[in-house]
């Protein structure tokens, strides 16, 4: 039998343990679920899914007229039991509050997300007239305060890929393991930079993914689309390297056709790295909390400022709409424009 692609692997990973979020939820949210089968990806479901439980427990935990319910007994018809106050004050209760004996949070981004996930909730079973009212339409969208883009210098690049190829700066306990995973760790950190690819994308790259004679590699973009991303010449030979190392590793099995192998001889994970972009970047700035997510930011940083153009950033990123790339780098498309204000001249001097 064929060894699963990271996606297929994904996909079964989710939808257990989708079907184990929807054994603890209210029956009755099963039909909903059931119909985001083939316009969600598996892991949208599940962030929906987690969102929702976590609503449930809101009202078991503080609202009184459902402080006896269990999570099984609530019925589509208790939804109707819910004010727009109630909602205004699960928003308000998801910013601080103790779980596990541990204190949550949430960003006003996550509170956004969880207002639109139980508004689609609660559309779904007023559009099939299940339940008659929607409070959540009376509630305002969370407001978001954007944030400074945060990049790396051009400066800092080079230093950090410097120090991933010389281990300058390493503690020596990480020393110990980076002359043997050296040549990956810059492959990876090289590609990454060089192609603004997700993390998840990178990890789930297979060796036949990379395509030498184009120059390109084969990714799985979010919502499972295919597209092919480009890489340039440092990009190339950072990878040859690294494949030629990679001929002599063992992979345990169902991992063998991972491009990126650990240290324990499995594909490498989103979280290692996370840990291994954290590793390196400490090298170079203790001021920036650079993740693989600000390396996406600074190669489009840097592919925009080159360009000029974009619509080429936002279709090499993988945004589906152009407003998304616009909205990330309007800082520099607003220095673009300051920077053209004295371009066009009326009387010549």
């Amino acid at each position: 039998m064929a060894e699963k692609t990271y996606t297929e692997q994904q996909n079964i990973k989710y939808k257990k343990k989708l079907n184990e979020l929807l054994d603890i939820l209210p029956d009755f949210c099963t039909q909903y679920f059931d119909s985001l089968e083939f316009n969600k990806q598996p892991r949208t479901k599940i962030a929906y899914a987690m969102d929702i439980k976590g609503f449930f427990e809101f009202l078991i935990e503080c609202i009184p007229k459902f402080s006896s319910y269990a999570m099984k007994d609530f019925k589509p018809q208790d939804l109707e039991k819910i004010d727009g106050t109630d909602i205004t004050r699960y928003l308000r209760h998801i910013k601080l509050y103790k779980k596990n004996g541990r204190d949550i949070t949430n960003s006003e981004s996550a509170a956004k997300r969880k207002l639109c996930a139980l508004r689609r909730f609660y559309e779904y079973y007023c559009r099939y007239e299940i339940i008659s009212l929607n409070p959540t339409i009376k509630v305002d969208m969370p407001k978001i305060h954007e944030k400074a883009i945060i990049r790396m210098e051009p400066n800092e690049v080079a230093e950090f890929l410097d120090n991933v190829e010389s281990g300058n700066k390493l503690t020596k306990t990480q020393l110990q393991s980076h002359e043997k995973l050296k040549t990956r760790d810059l492959a990876l950190l090289t590609l990454m930079l060089g192609t603004g690819i997700r993390v998840s994308e990178c990890v789930g790259l297979d060796i036949n993914d990379v395509d030498f004679d184009n120059d390109r590699i084969r990714v799985i973009r979010k919502g499972g689309s295919e597209s092919f991303v480009y890489f340039g010449d440092e990009v190339r030979e950072a990878l040859l390297n690294y494949l030629e190392e990679r001929k002599n590793l063992t992979p345990d099995e169902g991992h063998e056709n991972a491009l990126f192998i650990s240290a324990k001889k499995k594909r490498l994970c989103v979280r290692s790295v996370e840990l291994l972009v954290k590793k390196y970047a400490q090298t170079v700035t203790t001021v920036k909390h650079i993740t693989p997510h600000k390396l996406r930011s600074t190669y489009g940083t840097n592919l925009y400022q080159e360009s000029q153009d974009i619509y080429l950033v936002a279709d090499v990123l993988g945004h589906k709409d152009v407003n998304t790339t616009r909205k990330h780098y309007a800082e520099i498309v607003e220095e673009n424009k300051r920077s053209a204000r004295n371009i066009v001249k009326l009387r010549k001097d």
